[in-house]
């Protein structure tokens, strides 16, 4: 067996640290060996129609430009103009609808007249926004979202955040670059407003996405955690004792991943009711922030968000679903009432003065300033918030995903995201050669591969027990890397089982994830030839 202690080095790194040696040895050149990366998080597929629709508004957006003045010699337009825009618009696409040299002309044209008619736009302050924006010629106004685009944002999230129950409440919305940006400025934000100090706790649902583990012990933060472990055999979900730690008041924020990264799995409703009950009748100062990139990947997902509006911060990515991790969009949600607010201004009179003097350039009245707004503000160290938000033509995007993404009645796309992800599970399971039956609330973007659980079960705890005390956890992950060239994440650096380790089903052809299952099954035997031969048996097939 290998030596532990080879792995000492590795053992406070972050998986996403580990996996660039990982990578190194799975590329090492070995015979019979492929090259399979399953620790990235980015799907191969994209979503066309809103692409299609977005470059050829560009074109169009170029000929309105040129109607205010043109110099083609020197290449110099000016700014698209207002007045008559979409019929104009309408008639340019109709010179192009059917043609196959020109797709996107009828997805354009159906998104927005679909815009106009459901949110009771203007018709031409609507195509300028587009027209304006997609040309990126002016700052983002107002700084914290679009007119147009947070009203389509809006409901986009309702749609894909809160189909299982809508909320009554009304958000205020600050689209991002991407989860990560949402995540930078939420925790950089409740710092500065005294939300959260040095010192304090926090509680973290887990497993979880690393970083919510490794951002509050930066000194910028210095926040104290607890762990809420949210285990395989409660199906990842809440129960009654796991919701004890967080009476205590000196918890001040609940973080969540739902549906879970690494679990894969989303809060049923019944976690979600017991949650709701203990906030409303326990805890109902508790703060919380719900991340929920992956719920479009569950059928009628419900978010914390949507119960809990008085509550939650709410997080969205547009990355995974659209395929479009490198557009970074991202998008912050905070109901118009809101606990952040009100316990802003609840604060002693000398933190609110000093939160006055923070603030005092952007407004007379300070104070009035809503946690939102803070968060943009913030994002940009307050002094430079008149150049804040996010670049235009990414608000375009936003929009354009929204809405063919609310005209799909039908959810096609959703239905063949979904099977992709059906698809390559079930081959993975067929090649390690176990069945599983998989839970509701299951999304199966990524899996955990928990060799204690399945190793208990097929081979015993003895055997199992020998592995535990004889070979170090990490050494699954790099047995795949350098004998079978396949990366993926150990589970351990989200907090998930020990012997564990996290498999993307977003990134690679199907075919794949019938070898890794075939190498995830060597590995596992590998283990047990080594437990018979220290027994003295012979090794068996």
């Amino acid at each position: 067996m290998v030596d532990a202690s080879i792995y000492a080095k590795f053992e406070e790194l972050s998986p996403f640290e580990i996996k660039d040696e990982l990578i190194r040895l799975a590329q090492v050149d070995k015979a019979g060996k492929v090259y399979l990366n399953a620790g990235r998080g980015n799907p191969n597929w994209i979503a066309t129609r809103a692409r299609e629709a977005f470059f050829l508004l560009g074109q169009f957006a170029l000929t309105e430009s040129k109607r205010t003045f043109s110099n083609e010699e020197a290449g110099i337009a000016g700014m698209p103009p207002v007045s008559g825009c979409y019929d104009r618009l309408k008639a340019w696409l109709g010179k192009r609808k059917s043609d196959p040299d020109t797709p996107g002309a009828e997805t354009l044209e159906a998104a927005v007249d679909f815009a106009i008619m459901k949110f009771s736009f203007n018709p031409d302050a609507f195509v300028n926004e587009l027209t304006d924006s997609i040309i990126g010629d002016h700052y983002p106004v107002p700084d914290r979202a679009l007119v147009h685009n947070e009203a389509i944002t809006h409901e986009y999230l309702m749609w894909a955040m809160c189909a299982g129950h809508l909320p009554h409440a009304k958000f205020d919305l600050y689209p991002v670059e991407g989860g990560t940006a949402a995540m930078c400025y939420i925790f950089k934000a409740l710092k500065n407003a005294r939300l959260l100090n040095a010192g304090d706790t926090i509680a973290l649902v887990t497993p979880i996405f690393t970083p919510y583990l490794e951002m509050p012990h930066l000194e910028d933060y210095a926040l104290k955690q607890i762990h809420i472990s949210a285990e395989a055999e409660d199906r990842f979900q809440l129960t009654e004792e796991d919701l004890k730690p967080l009476e205590n008041k000196t918890v001040k924020a609940l973080f969540i991943v739902n549906p879970g990264n690494p679990s894969a799995v989303a809060m049923d409703p019944e976690s979600i009711k017991r949650l709701v009950s203990f906030v409303k009748t326990k805890r109902p100062d508790l703060m919380i922030l719900t991340d929920d990139v992956y719920g479009t990947f569950v059928p009628n997902f419900e978010s914390v968000m949507g119960h809990l509006p008085h509550n939650t911060i709410g997080v969205y990515s547009f990355s995974k679903y659209f395929g479009c991790t490198g557009w970074r969009l991202g998008v912050v949600a905070v109901a118009q009432d809101n606990i952040f607010d009100k316990t802003i201004q609840s604060l002693p009179e000398a933190t609110l003065k000093l939160l006055d003097a923070r603030y005092k350039a952007l407004t007379p009245k300070p104070r009035e300033i809503k946690f939102i707004d803070r968060i943009v503000a913030d994002s940009r160290d307050v002094a430079l918030n008149h150049t804040a938000g996010l670049s235009l033509p990414q608000q375009v995007m936003m929009s354009l995903f929204g809405l063919v993404e609310m005209m799909d009645e039908k959810k096609l796309y959703q239905k063949a995201c979904m099977e992709i992800c059906e698809r390559r599970f079930q081959l993975l399971m067929d090649g390690m050669g176990i069945e599983f039956a998989a839970r509701p609330y299951f999304d199966r973007y990524y899996g955990v591969i928990d060799y204690e659980y399945w190793a208990r079960k097929y081979v015993g705890d003895e055997v199992t027990d020998w592995v535990k005390k004889n070979v170090h956890p990490l050494d699954i992950a790099f047995k795949l890397a350098e004998d079978h060239g396949i990366v993926v994440l150990n589970g351990s650096g989200f907090e998930a089982p020990n012997w564990s380790v996290r498999v993307s089903f977003a990134n690679l052809p199907d075919a794949s994830y019938s070898s890794i299952g075939r190498g995830i099954r060597a590995v596992a035997r590998g283990y047990l030839q080594a437990y018979r031969a220290a027994q003295g048996e012979t090794a068996q097939p």
